[in-house]
């Protein structure tokens, strides 16, 4: 209540900085008849004249900005006929000052950076602009520079490929645009190379990253790994040992088919303490087992799971041992966890024909009992070895076991990876993008490709690693843009120091955003999706329908087929087509499905008959386990004032409703009585979903937390390390190094 009033009396963090800078806007719109005055080539001269005036420390940068804001606004109208909007302006001035702009879907995000990028190159010493993909960076960094290279400025683009020499030259120039992932490893190299002239960075200045949130956040759960083979590295045991998980995979799946079938006829019977016992036992055995996830849909069930799980956690799991001792293995998916059980152990050291199969011996005891014997130091030595040899053999086969248990039971195919060309490929859970060259660690890409019955890679080591946060860090400044940031504003401070500013539209927004629709079960939402596609393209509006995984947007492809309904598919299997596949998306009648638009970088543009139907229709088949992605998809309607609807289909078994959602979302379900194929639309609701979302968005700051806190240690010693090895290479400092 305090905070209301006080943000009523003085205005918002952010109206207030916005406030500061108004008085700057006004006088960059007072220079422009200056600026209109003068010739083409004289823009470049001035700008000259400005580039030399900071350079020899006379002005700084905050001095020339209303001047080199005006000229570049003049020098855009006249070479890309782009001219900046004042809140184009207000963005601007975000970035060069080292803050996060918000700026929404088709506010001209790209045209806003080049105002603040030619501020910052005044200075020479490099600005890098970076992108999500070699495809933005490519056609930023020609579409804008054209602007460039008519103010005299050179501009240089990073992409897979490219030899050391065309890195270093684009590096060379006053503003390179790349992806994250080609800085990040063009770094590591840096620090690999035995030749102080094979280094290709210059540094790191001023970076602005686009689609930041997609950037600094989704990326920077996986660290940037360079590797190399390892000696025997072909040596392994995956594929020898996929028989054995396989087995145990299916006797797993036997019995909680069984344990199902025994939960359901005693529950139907009124016996609910022992049925909620079998069916929270299945749960934990397979807790994404389709038959169980549906009748978890069905009223009370989910309520009396949830009731028989807090019997058996009291005390601290006290009692859990009575549901997990009958099954194999136990799985904890919002840990992402698989543990074998005793019984686990017995069925795969009987498959195996060895009893100790799990049993590490005792390294220390058995050294120090060598130690003590009457063995000579020859005997002595070759003993011991034998000793640390079988224990690593040991090792090794536990490892491998455990990593393809969690292949088979963590990781789906069509949603956590896709298999391509004979290869496995992972996806981005946020965006659906296809993670070229990324592997997933320690053996457990291999043990995936054990299952999937492709060709297993050879084992390798890591030479250099570091993570996208660490890296971004090293810029002396970093300021970023996109249309979703102000959820994780909380997490961009504390990780990055970075404030983010909303920036307001140019023209309202007058998008229809609507409450939820709730389902029972998936089947139930997927035919309402399908209705719904149906009246919108009669209506002759185009329709975007976002999905979150690969599997889903081929199975509403084929419901979509088989209604004779024309349509695109844009997921991790079509990534080439990307552009032009969203540059259609605008057309009357044109459906389109995606997994996660997240980031994609392409407007959508309308035509006028489109506009009069009503515009573009958003349709989300699920809420994304983050509330920033379920805004991206919705910003896609609704650009620079265009009309647009955004609609958001829920079901009880969607992952988010079944890990996150509460058990009160249960319990409301079952008072209101929902029946098969009825839909519920409350506010109520759709604001429960949010506060699961909002779970797990904690929950994933904290593995980023933790992931940057181990690197944290690795990063003071790579900075010491990495600085001894430029000494060297320089042949600077050598003395006092040594």
């Amino acid at each position: 209540m305090i905070g209301f009033l006080v943000r009523k009396i003085f205005g918002s963090k952010n109206d207030r900085f916005l406030k500061k800078l108004r008085p700057l806007v006004a006088k960059i719109n007072a220079l422009e008849p200056e600026m209109q005055a003068l010739a083409d080539e004289e823009l470049p001269q001035r700008l000259a004249v400005y580039r030399e005036q900071v350079q020899n420390g006379e002005k700084d940068l905050d001095a020339v900005l209303p001047e080199v804001f005006a000229l570049v606004r003049e020098a855009s109208t006249r070479v890309l006929g782009m001219r900046h909007y004042d809140v184009q302006l207000l963005g601007a001035m975000a970035l060069h000052n080292g803050k996060i702009a918000e700026m929404k879907t088709g506010e001209g995000k790209t045209l806003v950076a080049t105002l603040a990028v030619i501020l910052n190159s005044l200075e020479g010493k490099g600005v890098h602009v970076v992108t999500v993909n070699d495809y933005l960076a490519k056609r930023d960094a020609e579409w804008m520079g054209r602007l460039y290279n008519f103010l005299g400025l050179s501009v240089g683009v990073i992409v897979a490929g490219l030899s050391d020499e065309q890195r270093k030259e684009a590096y060379g120039a006053d503003i390179t645009y790349g992806t994250n992932n080609e800085f990040g490893f063009d770094y590591l190299r840096d620090n690999m190379v035995t030749r102080a002239e094979a280094r290709v960075q210059r540094g790191h200045h001023f970076a602005i990253v686009d689609e930041v949130d997609s950037v600094l956040i989704d990326d920077a759960r996986t660290p940037l790994i360079i590797s190399g083979p390892v000696p025997k590295g072909d040596d392994q045991m995956f594929e020898q040992y996929r028989p054995a998980i396989d087995h145990l995979y299916n006797l797993q799946k036997n019995l909680v088919t069984g344990l199902l079938a025994e939960a359901r006829q005693l529950i139907a019977e009124g016996k609910n303490d022992e049925g909620g016992g079998k069916l929270y036992r299945a749960h934990k055995g397979l807790p994404k087992y389709k038959p169980l996830i549906k009748y978890l849909s069905e009223t009370g069930v989910k309520a009396l799971m949830q009731k028989t799980e807090n019997t058996y956690m009291q005390d601290n799991n006290r009692r859990m041992p009575e549901i997990t001792d009958d099954l194999f293995f136990v799985i904890d998916e919002k840990l992402n966890s698989v543990e074998l059980t005793d019984k686990g152990h017995e069925v795969l050291s009987k498959y195996f024909n060895e009893d100790g199969f799990f049993v590490m011996p005792d390294i220390g005891a058995e050294v120090a009992e060598l130690e003590k014997s009457d063995l000579s130091a020859e005997e002595r030595a070759r003993k011991r070895d034998e000793v640390i040899n079988d224990y690593s053999i040991k090792s090794e086969r536990v490892h491998t076991v455990h990593q393809l248990l969690k292949a088979y039971a963590m990781f789906e195919k069509d949603v956590e990876y896709v298999v391509m060309d004979n290869k496995v490929k992972i996806v981005d859970e946020q965006t659906g993008r296809i993670l070229d060259g990324r592997r997933y660690s320690d053996g457990l890409h291999q043990a995936i490709e054990a299952k999937e019955h492709v060709k297993v890679e050879a084992a390798t080591q890591t030479f250099a690693t570091i993570t996208l946060q660490n890296y971004f860090r090293m810029y002396h400044k970093l300021a970023g843009m996109t249309g979703t940031a102000e959820t994780e504003a909380s997490e961009f401070w504390s990780i990055y120091k970075l404030d983010v500013v909303v920036i307001p539209t140019n023209r309202p927004v007058v998008r229809d955003d609507r409450q939820d629709l709730i389902y029972k079960t998936k089947r139930e939402k997927y035919n309402a999706v399908i209705e719904e596609i149906v009246k919108l393209v009669e209506a002759g509006r185009p329709v975007l329908v976002g999905t979150t995984s690969v599997e889903i947007s081929e199975l509403l492809s084929r419901m979509l087929k088989l209604r004779n309904i024309k349509h695109n598919v844009l997921n991790a299997k079509q990534h080439q087509l990307e552009a032009q596949v969203v540059a259609e998306a605008g057309r009357s009648g044109q459906v389109t499905i995606a997994t996660n638009m997240a980031g994609r970088g392409t407007d959508i543009k309308l035509t006028p008959e489109v506009k009069q139907a009503g515009g573009l229709a958003i349709i989300g088949t699920e809420r994304h386990e983050s509330r920033r992605v379920d805004r991206q998809l919705r910003g896609r309607a609704g650009r620079q004032g265009d009309p647009g609807s955004s609609q958001f289909f829920v079901s009880l078994e969607d992952d988010l409703m079944r890990l996150f959602g509460s058990g009160r979302i249960a319990s409301m379900m079952d008072r209101m009585g929902l029946k098969e194929g009825e839909v519920i639309q409350a506010g109520m609701m759709t604001r429960a979903i949010e506060r699961a979302q909002k779970k797990v968005e904690e929950n994933n700051f904290g593995i980023r937390k933790r992931l940057l806190e181990y690197d944290d240690v690795m990063n003071s010693q790579r900075e010491v390390i990495y600085t001894r090895r430029r000494h060297a290479l320089y042949g600077e400092r050598i003395e006092i190094d040594l």
